[in-house]
């Protein structure tokens, strides 16, 4: 789907059994009763694109088929955790779809498990309508940068993963409290603390849409 070079493919099926050294039996059963198959499609490294990162060693590209349109944001955080690379995850169920990914860096206090920084996912969409790109040029560290940045709401463009993410950080807070506030102000009955929130709300709204 990303158009990538014959030498990156890997087109191998995972037995869903892989990851059972980080799973609990409920979740072992929520694997088998609601992925039908993951393929690990791509794998992006020196080897395979002639391209070398200073933080990343390797890009993972894995497709996920469902067995049916449903959540499985906590699958792929058990699947995340046990894969020290970044994945970009490819979810499909017919013909929809949708793309996540995160930032993570590896547990300083468990050698054999990462830690999520933050998640991308783009949402479901038709695959008619996939607009996602992978370049690859510079490092592997801009790759899996330019990538990450096509999720941002905020049209910003990063030198790094780190700045990509305390952005999005930023950003996440800044929404969730004007949606507070836009629940707030019908219920409060003081007028001098309704202006006070409503001149509140005006000026976040204010630095999310200057961002736009």
């Amino acid at each position: 789907m990303f158009n990538l070079p014959r030498s990156t493919e890997v087109d191998k099926i995972i037995p869903k059994n892989a990851f059972d050294a980080f799973t609990n039996t409920k979740q072992k059963k929520a694997i088998a009763e609601k992925l039908l198959r993951i393929k690990w499609i791509h794998k992006l490294s020196s080897d395979t694109t002639n391209l070398k990162g200073r933080e990343l060693e390797e890009i993972q590209v894995f497709d996920i088929e469902l067995k049916e349109k449903t959540d499985i944001k906590d699958l792929l955080v058990l699947i995340n955790k046990a894969i020290p690379y970044p994945i970009i995850f490819i979810v499909r169920f017919e013909e929809l779809l949708y793309l996540s990914t995160s930032p993570k860096h590896i547990n300083p206090n468990k050698e054999n498990s990462t830690v999520i920084d933050y998640t991308f996912n783009s949402g479901w969409i038709n695959k008619n309508e996939f607009n996602f790109t992978i370049e690859l040029k510079n490092s592997l560290d801009w790759v899996y940068n330019k990538f990450c940045e096509q999720f941002s709401v905020t049209k910003v463009e990063t030198s790094n993963l780190t700045d990509l993410v305390k952005v999005q950080k930023s950003n996440d807070a800044l929404r969730k409290e004007i949606e507070k506030l836009k629940s707030a102000i019908p219920q409060c009955k003081q007028f001098n603390k309704k202006v006070e929130l409503n001149m509140r709300l005006k000026a976040l709204q204010a630095i999310i849409m200057n961002s736009n």
